[in-house]
């Protein structure tokens, strides 16, 4: 890859930054930008590697704290004396105080610096999470507070990251990254489980959990300020937004296009019946299988804390291991697939979900009768949820234009988190206690209650795959308006300056191989006086 510029520095990375008021998104309604063109923003390829390593590092640490206090549920109910829905309402306050936050940020993200914004997301949920392990059992309420601002915090980088990651890579290096990025999802998840299991077993309390995670995210956020570029709002793409001189849109005209994004539309809604499921499954999985062990006669009941969950420790292996397989090979899977069938993306997510409706329901059904039949299809139902994560992400970042990502990711967080796991485990929660209240106080009966209000899982996983299918009829169509000049990617700004356009627009295949990772040991010089800062494709 090369990028050609008048004088090229020692690096080898180009992108573009152009315009002498450096508006890096979209101008203020009204507003246009000045026509001439600037030195283009560079970042040496090793740079923008070591820059994605930090991002998904910090996103590992993201996820574990979102299911941290699933590996200890039942001792932190012991301590705060909270039934089964009030213990869903933990998950309940933490995601909707996110979805509260998101489009907050999202807005922020597309106009503001997005490492200042960051930077402080990242300080605010670990500050947050430390404070909640000196909370004593009176003041519960408190600790209920305390996971709200937590995932304030988390609602920064969830929004604004991937847009970050999608200004430093394109087409198949850009699939290949969000599937590292969004490897960490189950990883997380699943090292939550361990870590808050784990400590609780080393210290004997569940609060040192709570204490180890802010020691790992004080090194985040040193090394994401020493490392971490904020790059030009569409700099990988040749977005060149600034230079061609489009005005900024608002935000009410952001939604407003986003809306008529059939793509966007009912991948959101793809993407909601997956967050439904895995925040149901996430957070009462561990206790689920406690009480199976107890009903199979494994393991003694708990009555007090610390509880001994083995199951914690258990799903949250198989909680990583799957996830890294899966996202693997849903990333892989997409990456050839598309090359025959421009739908292959919402494809392999609507086929992976049809298939993990029977093996959830398997998973639950079998769990009264054999736990290892119960963990085998439980574990190839995660498999299959994880083969999503990053193509779901390369579907947003693929139909929507660069200058409103940040507004796209916080819509599809919020909707995903509104109508999916906010409620979810609540819910699922409420539906186990409202059987319980009939039904004889034993732990088979426990269990049973439990296991019922799960059903629901496997019928909404199953609309989520219908919604992928729908958004394959659409795909096409958006991921070409997506490219259109002054809509989605532009031409060149520097060809569109010079006015040397026939009246066609560049070929959108080639606009979106360009790639901001470049090479100089590959560069050549231009004529001089023209300066176009044109990336070109990886030999």
């Amino acid at each position: 890859m090369s990028a050609q510029r008048p004088s090229p520095g020692p690096g080898g990375l180009q992108g573009q930054s152009v315009g002498t008021d450096r508006h890096y998104g979209a101008l203020a309604p009204g507003q246009r930008s000045s026509p001439t063109l600037r030195h283009p923003w560079s970042l040496p390829r090793w740079r923008a590697r070591v820059a994605a390593a930090v991002l998904c590092y910090i996103n590992l640490l993201n996820y574990m704290n979102w299911f941290i206090i699933a590996g200890v549920l039942l001792d932190i109910q012991d301590f705060f004396h909270i039934s089964d829905s009030n213990a869903g309402l933990l998950q309940t306050v933490f995601i909707s105080c996110l979805l509260l936050s998101a489009p907050v940020f999202g807005y922020l993200g597309d106009r503001h610096s997005r490492k200042a914004i960051l930077s402080f997301g990242i300080l605010l949920w670990s500050g947050a999470g430390l404070t909640s392990s000196f909370i004593s059992p009176q003041y519960s309420w408190l600790f209920f507070l305390s996971r709200g601002v937590v995932g304030t915090g988390i609602a920064s980088y969830s929004t604004i990251a991937p847009t970050v990651l999608g200004d430093l890579f394109v087409k198949d290096q850009r699939t290949c990254v969000l599937a590292i990025f969004y490897i960490f999802i189950p990883v997380g998840s699943g090292l939550g489980y361990v870590l808050g299991s784990a400590v609780k077993d080393l210290t004997g309390s569940w609060h040192w959990a709570f204490r180890i995670m802010p020691c790992l995210e004080a090194v985040a956020l040193i090394l994401f300020i020493l490392l971490v570029p904020d790059p030009p709002r569409g700099a990988a793409e040749e977005q060149g937004e600034v230079a061609m001189g489009v005005r900024r849109s608002s935000w009410c005209e952001d939604v407003r296009y986003l809306g008529r994004n059939w793509s966007f539309v009912w991948s959101t809604l793809g993407v909601t019946a997956m967050a439904f499921v895995t925040g149901a499954l996430g957070f009462w999985v561990p206790k689920f299988m406690f009480e199976a062990r107890v009903v199979h006669g494994l393991q003694l009941p708990c009555f007090q804390e610390p509880c001994s969950n083995p199951d914690s420790l258990i799903f949250g292996v198989i909680t990583v291991v799957t996830g890294i397989i899966g996202v693997i090979l849903g990333a892989e899977a997409a990456r050839r697939y598309k090359k025959v069938n421009p739908r292959a993306e919402p494809l392999i997510c609507a086929s992976s979900l049809l298939a993990t409706a029977p093996c959830l329901y398997l998973a639950l059904v079998l769990a009264p009768t054999t736990l290892l039949a119960s963990y085998v299809f439980l574990a190839l139902g995660e498999l299959l949820l994880s083969c999503n994560w990053a193509v779901v992400a390369d579907i947003l970042l693929s139909v929507v234009m660069p200058r409103c990502r940040g507004t796209a990711e916080a819509l599809q967080i919020t909707v995903g988190h509104v109508l999916g796991d906010a409620g979810s485990p609540y819910l699922t929660g409420l539906i186990s206690s409202v059987l319980r209240a009939g039904r004889p106080n034993s732990y088979l009966h426990r269990f049973l209650s439990l296991q019922q209000s799960f059903l629901c899982c496997a019928f909404v996983i199953v609309l989520g795959g219908g919604c992928f299918l729908l958004t394959a009829l659409h795909l096409e169509k958006d991921q070409a308006r997506a490219r259109q000049p002054g809509i989605g990617i532009p031409v060149p700004h520097a060809h569109r300056c010079l006015g040397i356009l026939d009246g066609k627009g560049v070929d959108s295949k080639d606009g979106e191989s360009k790639s901001l990772l470049s090479d100089p040991s590959t560069s050549a010089e231009e004529p001089h006086g023209t300066h176009p800062a044109r990336l070109s494709a990886p030999q």
